[in-house]
């Protein structure tokens, strides 16, 4: 009789030459075991008592041996969580290349090759009622675009009783037209660029190369949006390689931290809200492979930025460089149907700016994005010219400087009206921008497998489903569109018919003041764009999530203040959207602009108000005081690197060897 199972009955039914016992039935005991159920028995907890004891306290700063790490597009910002303000690079590298260097363009969307100017003005009229009308000589559907922009730019000022001055255009391009630039003396000149010289051998992280095309140097930008800059790069390891660069580069020279002391510091990497499991794979695995960093721990963008802001619940609004992100965050926990990704920030109102001053006669005739130097001219006026208060419309007088290598400094005066607001309307107007235009990123791994498979429809999410209503081809083809949403449906128009942006432009551009008499409750809250007429081949291909059209692209087109509305809607009903409306925070460089707060709230209450019942006040949430909205989620980055409860979300490099993503999963239950 085998040992352990008791009142085994003798086999007598003739089989004599087997060993098979039939299993006796579970003891109930042990379906009520707590192994393996409490956080005490997970190897989590474990590592972190073993950390503990092994951990000899350090009269350090709290927070000093935690580095905070926010890539960007433009700018990346590494710093200490016991700095008061991080470190702030330009995430940019230039390598010299063996082969011919090939021109870089800086431009992308709404830029136009220089041209015959047509003016946009106002008709020269003593009628008050005229005055406001624009009129377009040329039959450019561009010149047509920025012609809609201007008309729905003089409706908000006609609301607010603001003059217009006539013939602006003219009186402007007559002042800079034949404007001579002002020496600038070497020594009179306090912000004097030293450029690098083109003999220096080695890898340079600076954008002061006198003219890297002929110096044989390679400027690439390893960042792009949310993701990896791979429309520039042939292969992976050489964009990590030159990401790993600039990281190293900052720690070692700014902050000194040498590659030998890297296993005593851990890092808080801020990830995007809509992020490419691939994107955070990658960094993980060079900050603690390749690095060999102690620990880390990642956290989105618009939680990081609700932590710096000392709130719990927000609207998001993070406009970057060359994307817009937007989500809501509930009490700690980013919304994943809220979610939107939209393909436009500053560097198309850095571009639409520098359409909108050629127009004028720009007095700055050699003006080229292409060079560094010229793109820091136009993002310098921007900085200082531009504004979304209809109230500092004017024709005012400005001065810049442009700094170039090898001649000294020349100061300029410009003349301008309506461009300082035009420009920064193109996020509420996108119709300006050529998004086929726009270059995406390209999938350079299609031969990596995860241990957590991703389904095409994990970047579909229900903000996205809503604002593309009208161009799907019935109910049916939304299975991820939020259905508890009200009068979703009762503002789309039917399959097939058109949307132009024009329509739904004149919808939110009305002042709250004056919704219920001019607000038109037909136009829908959708995607600005229909998609063009499909052919016979292309109507049968399917996009992520099993659509017809490729919702992401199309939600990318959104005017900021539709997107942020659709975003509320996907969160919940009337009451969450009053809920996030009312603390919508706004980050980012953009944020920055004059006029910002007062430009959203205006166009959010005319959406919200026909549409929410009880819908009080848009609020729009200031950054805290002496804040940098720029710095604001790399600030939450370092509130959470200092708390106590961290400890529990720390991914070692042990626990990444043996788990991978699925231990960057337990700890962080985001991804």
């Amino acid at each position: 009789m085998p040992r352990g199972i008791p009142n085994a009955k003798r086999d007598d039914t003739g089989i004599k030459y087997t060993t098979f016992h039939v299993p006796l039935a579970t003891n109930p005991k042990h379906l009520g075991t707590s192994y393996l159920k409490s956080e005490g028995q997970t190897i989590w907890f474990r590592n972190s008592q073993k950390k503990t004891k092994d951990e000899v306290p350090q009269e350090t700063r709290r927070g000093s041996h935690v580095l905070v790490i926010h890539l960007g597009s433009r700018f990346s910002r590494i710093g200490r969580a016991s700095d008061v303000s991080p470190v702030t690079v330009p995430t940019v590298i230039a390598r010299r290349s063996k082969n011919p260097v090939p021109p870089l363009s800086f431009v992308e969307g709404v830029s136009r090759p220089r041209s015959n100017k047509t003016n946009l003005r106002s008709n020269d009229s003593s009628n008050d009622k005229d005055e406001y009308e624009v009129s377009v000589s040329s039959d450019d559907p561009f010149d047509e675009k920025i012609a809609a922009i201007t008309t729905s730019l003089r409706d908000r000022m006609r609301f607010y009783k603001l003059r217009v001055t006539s013939n602006a255009a003219n009186i402007a391009s007559t002042f800079n037209e034949p404007f001579k630039p002002e020496i600038i003396a070497e020594h009179n000149d306090p912000y004097r660029v030293d450029w690098i010289d083109s003999s220096i051998d080695g890898d340079v992280l600076a954008l002061r190369l006198a003219n890297p095309q002929a110096s044989n140097f390679l400027v690439r930008w390893p960042i792009y949006g949310s993701n990896f800059n791979t429309r520039d790069y042939s292969s992976f390891q050489v964009l990590l390689s030159d990401v790993e660069t600039i990281i190293r580069y900052t720690l070692k020279d700014e902050l000194g931290i040498e590659s030998k002391d890297y296993l005593n510091y851990s890092v808080v990497l801020i990830i995007p809200d809509f992020y490419d499991r691939y994107y955070v794979k990658a960094l993980v695995s060079l900050f603690l492979v390749s690095m060999g960093f102690k620990q880390l721990c990642a956290q989105q963008e618009s939680l990081a930025a609700t932590y710096g802001a000392g709130i719990s619940s927000a609207c998001v609004v993070d406009i970057g460089a060359k994307t817009t992100s937007i989500a809501c965050v509930d009490e700690g926990l980013v919304i994943a149907d809220s979610r939107m990704s939209l393909n436009l920030g500053g560097d198309d109102i850095t571009e639409f700016l520098y359409v909108l001053l050629e127009r004028i006669s720009f007095p700055y005739k050699d003006i080229n994005l292409v060079r560094s130097y010229d793109w820091n001219v136009m993002e310098d006026l921007k900085a200082r010219l531009c504004t979304l208060l209809e109230v500092d419309v004017a024709l005012n007088l400005y001065d810049f400087v442009v700094r170039k290598p090898d001649s000294p400094a020349e100061k300029y005066g410009l003349r301008a009206y309506d461009e300082v607001i035009l420009a920064p309307m193109v996020i509420f107007e996108p119709r300006v921008i050529e998004f086929d235009r726009k270059i995406g990123v390209r999938d350079l791994h299609p031969d990596v497998t995860e241990e957590i498979l991703e389904h095409p429809g994990d970047h579909v999410t229900s903000a996205m489903v809503i604002s593309t209503q009208h161009l799907l081809p019935g109910p049916d083809s939304a299975p991820y569109a939020d259905q508890k949403v009200e009068n979703a449906s009762s503002h789309s128009p039917t399959a097939g018919t058109s949307n132009p942006i024009v329509e739904n432009s004149t919808s939110v551009e009305i002042p709250p003041e004056v919704v219920e008499s001019e607000l038109e409750d037909n136009k829908p809250l959708v995607a600005p764009q229909a998609s063009p007429s499909k052919s016979a081949s292309e109507t049968a291909q399917t996009y992520s999530g099993g659509y017809d059209i490729d919702v992401c692209f199309e939600a990318s087109k959104l005017p900021l203040d539709v997107a942020i509305f659709n975003s509320a809607r996907a969160s919940g009903g009337d009451e969450k959207i009053r809920k996030y409306l009312q603390a919508v925070l706004v980050i980012g460089g953009t944020a920055r602009i004059s006029g910002m707060g007062h430009a959203l709230e205006s166009r959010l209450q005319a959406i919200a108000t026909p549409l929410v019942q009880n819908m009080e006040k848009v609020q729009i949430i200031p950054s805290p005081k002496d804040v940098d909205p720029r710095v604001l989620s790399w600030k939450g980055g370092a509130v959470l690197g200092k708390m106590d409860g961290a400890s529990e979300l720390w991914v070692t490099q042990q626990d990444w060897d043996v788990l991978g993503m699925r231990g960057l999963k337990e700890r962080c239950f985001f991804l």
